[in-house]
């Protein structure tokens, strides 16, 4: 029975682990995918404001180009930022690093083992927790459209 089990959770973590692998041509492919989502979000939120507020078509221009005027400075700020927030993973990483030696300094390595066992569990947890969230706020479109 025991060796059924151990056999089943062998399984089961080594096609989770070959699940978890992505090629770059999924990651671009799924890149293009959502990038396609997000303009034809785009164009139907632009419908939906034209539609309810009775927008003619220079008043539609405009709100385009609003728009596409914020998305670029939303797109420049985070390019300016992205160097600061990469020092901050960085500085992040080192004083993980150093609280790792310092706890392996201080523990068995049996303790430390299970240290970093019961760590990488709980960033596990928090993982799934976050996913759980993300999909939670993701709106579900099961009902039929409104008629207007």
């Amino acid at each position: 029975m025991k060796k059924l089990v151990l056999a089943i959770a062998f399984i089961g973590m080594g096609s989770f682990a070959m699940a978890q692998q992505t090629t770059p041509q999924d990651k671009e492919a799924r890149k293009a995918e959502m990038k396609q989502k997000m303009q034809q979000k785009e164009q139907e939120h632009m419908a939906q404001i034209q539609k309810d507020l009775n927008l003619n078509q220079s008043q539609v221009a405009q709100v385009k180009a609003l728009h596409e005027k914020r998305k670029a400075e939303m797109k420049a700020d985070f390019e300016k930022n992205k160097e600061v927030r990469q020092a901050k993973m960085e500085e992040m990483k080192a004083k993980r690093a150093q609280m790792d030696a310092d706890m392996k300094k201080i523990l068995t390595p049996e303790q430390y083992d299970k240290w970093q066992a019961d760590r990488q569990a709980k960033m596990e947890q928090k993982r799934i927790a976050m996913k759980d969230r993300r999909m939670m706020k993701k709106p579900m479109n099961t009902a039929a459209p409104e008629a207007k």
